[in-house]
C-alpha cells in the first residue's frame, strides 16, 4: 500500500510526427496496433506492484480528458494537471511533494509513460527488488539498460564494478557522439539511461531541499488534495525553472545507484526505434495499412487502412501519414523530423503539429 506510480505523460513526441501532435501526443496512441495506447500499456505493466488508487498520472492540463478517456478507473486527485511542461524535474517534484503529504513511508517509481519494455515479469522482478533496495534507505535508483550498440540517442550511466545487483553510479553523460559511444560500449562500464526511477518520498523530497533548493520551497508548501490545488500549481509552474530531474538531482547526488536490467527496452523515441522493434517482411519492411510493395526494402510504411499505398524502388524510407501530412523521410535523416515540425511551429502553421 505504500508503493506508488508516478506515470509522466506531458509530452508532444515531435521526433515521432506526424502521429505525435500537440492536440494527441503518442502516448495516446496504439503505436504497435495492441489495442490499447502507449500509457494504458505503461499503466497495466505496474499491475500487482501498486493498487490502482496509488498510480498518479502527471501531464499537461489540455491532456487531462485524453487520460480519463483511456484511464477511467483514475479520480481527479489521481491526475496531475501542469499549466505547462518545465521537463521532469517540476513534474516528479509536484507528484512526490503532493503523495508524501499523505504518504510518508511512500516509496515511488517514476516512469515515462511512451516506452516499451517487451520482458514485462523481468522488469516487474526488477521494480520489486529496486523498492526492496531503497525501502527504508536514502537511495536514489535508476534503472540501467545494458547496450546492445553504440547508440547516440541515448544518456549514458558509468557505475562502479562489482558483484552487487544494484551499483554506485559514477556518472552520466548526455547522448554521446558516435566515437564516444563505441568507447562506452566497449568499456563494460557504461549502460543506457533508461529515465525509470526508483526512491522513497523521503529520500527524493531530502534530494531536491539539497540540490534543488527553488523547487523544494514552491512545492513543499503546496495545497494539495484540495480545492486550492490547481491555483497553487499554477503559481508554483509560473516561479520554477525548466529543468531536467538528470540535471537538477541525479548528477549532483552523492547517493545514486543503478540497478542492472535486460528487460527489452525501447524508448520509442523515433521511427527508427519503431522500425528495430518491429516485425519485418522478408525484405526489412515493417508495414501498417493497405501497402503493396514492389522492388522496396528496409522501409517502415505506416498509413490509413483506407487509402491504398504503393510503393516502388524504395530502400531506407519512412514513409508516414496520419490525417492531413504525409511525411516521406530517409531512415537515416530521421533527425530532421523535429525539425520538420520547428519549421511549421515558426510558420504558425497549427493544423499540422
Amino acid at each position: 500500500m505504500n508503493n506508488y506510480v508516478i506515470i509522466m505523460a506531458g509530452g508532444i513526441g515531435s521526433r515521432f510526427w506526424p502521429f505525435s501532435r500537440t492536440d494527441f501526443p503518442k502516448q495516446f496512441h496504439d503505436v504497435l496496433g495492441t489495442g490499447k495506447s502507449l500509457l494504458q500499456q505503461t499503466v497495466e505493466r505496474f499491475d500487482g506492484i501498486c493498487p490502482p488508487e496509488n498510480i498518479y498520472i502527471v501531464t499537461n492540463d489540455i491532456y487531462g480528458n485524453l487520460v480519463k478517456e483511456q484511464l477511467p478507473f483514475l479520480k481527479d486527485e489521481q491526475i496531475l494537471l501542469e499549466p505547462c511542461g518545465k521537463n521532469t524535474a517540476p513534474c516528479i517534484a509536484y507528484a512526490a511533494y503532493k503523495i508524501i503529504s499523505k504518504d510518508a513511508k511512500a516509496n515511488l517509481i517514476v516512469s515515462p509513460s511512451d516506452h516499451i519494455i517487451l520482458k514485462e515479469e523481468l522488469f516487474k522482478e526488477k521494480i520489486r527488488t529496486g523498492l526492496e533496495k531503497v525501502t527504508n534507505s536514502d537511495m536514489l535508483l535508476t534503472l540501467g539498460i545494458e547496450p546492445n550498440r553504440p547508440d547516440t540517442g541515448y544518456g549514458y550511466i558509468k557505475y562502479k564494478k562489482d558483484t552487487d545487483e544494484v551499483k554506485k553510479v559514477l556518472a552520466f553523460t548526455e547522448k554521446p557522439n558516435l566515437e564516444k559511444a563505441t568507447l562506452f560500449l566497449d568499456s563494460g562500464d557504461y549502460v543506457w539511461n533508461a529515465g525509470i526511477f526508483i526512491w522513497s518520498a523521503s529520500s527524493i523530497t531530502k534530494a531536491f531541499e539539497k540540490h534543488a533548493y527553488m523547487l523544494h520551497r514552491l512545492f513543499s508548501k503546496g495545497e494539495y488534495y484540495n480545492d486550492n490545488e490547481t491555483n497553487f500549481i499554477n503559481t508554483a509552474y509560473e516561479k520554477c525553472e525548466s529543468i531536467s530531474i538528470d540535471y537538477a538531482i541525479m548528477e549532483k547526488a552523492s547517493n545514486v545507484s543503478v540497478l542492472l536490467c535486460d528487460i527489452g527496452w525501447s524508448d520509442l523515441g523515433t521511427w527508427k526505434s519503431l522500425y528495430e522493434i518491429s516485425d519485418k517482411d522478408a525484405d526489412g519492411n515493417v508495414l501498417e495499412g493497405t501497402i503493396r510493395t514492389y522492388d522496396t526494402e528496409n522501409c517502415i510504411v505506416k498509413t490509413p487502412k483506407n487509402k491504398l499505398v504503393v510503393a516502388q524502388g524504395l530502400n531506407g524510407y519512412i514513409v508516414a501519414e496520419y490525417n492531413n501530412v504525409l511525411m516521406i523521410c530517409k531512415k537515416d535523416q530521421e533527425q530532421k523530423v523535429k525539425e520538420f515540425v520547428e519549421e511549421l511551429k515558426s510558420h504558425d502553421l497549427k493544423e499540422y503539429y
